[in-house]
């Protein structure tokens, strides 16, 4: 008596999904530059934290008539928003990468909104009183954001979003 397999697909069954192809150079490229967007989105938080002291003569570069009590109060203001802005960058770098790899097409439409939304931040941030390195590793991230909408919208990146017959 010799073993027989189980069919997996005969007639009248379903047959088995049919699997995603490998992704294309365009989108693990795509993949790669949101994980060096995060890696910046760290860096620049880093550098923001090390270089509080200088914030102080930048918001009194801008705003000369403040008070101390104001001057303060503007330099707790950008922290707390620097940081939050960096944790939540981060964990969509990271959500953007994981699930635009795995070939989800909500994720390339929601990464270019957010590169949208990114690109309205950055043109804040260009009002506000900063540190210069700190804006310079903004401008990177922002120029790995673009770098990866620009190749997950490639012709050979839309074919691996596209769905899947059944």
């Amino acid at each position: 008596m010799s073993y027989q397999p189980y069919p997996t697909s005969g007639p009248g069954q379903t047959p088995e999904p049919q699997q995603r192809p490998a992704a294309p150079n365009s989108v693990q490229t795509a993949v790669k530059l949101m994980y060096a967007g995060a890696a910046l989105s760290l860096i620049e938080l880093i550098v923001s934290l090390v270089t509080i002291s200088s914030l102080k003569s930048a918001i009194l570069k801008k705003f000369p008539h403040y008070t101390s009590a104001q001057v303060h109060s503007a330099e707790v203001a950008i922290v707390a928003g620097v940081v939050i802005e960096a944790v939540i960058a981060i964990g969509l770098w990271l959500w953007m990468a994981r699930a635009n790899a795995a070939g989800r097409n909500y994720a390339r439409i929601t990464g270019t909104v957010l590169f949208v939304v990114y690109t309205l931040f950055l043109l804040l941030d260009l009002r506000r009183p900063s540190v210069g390195i700190g804006l310079i590793f903004a401008v990177l991230v922002w120029l790995a954001g673009l770098g990866a909408v620009i190749m997950l919208w490639r012709r050979e990146s839309s074919e691996y979003f596209a769905p899947r017959a059944r």
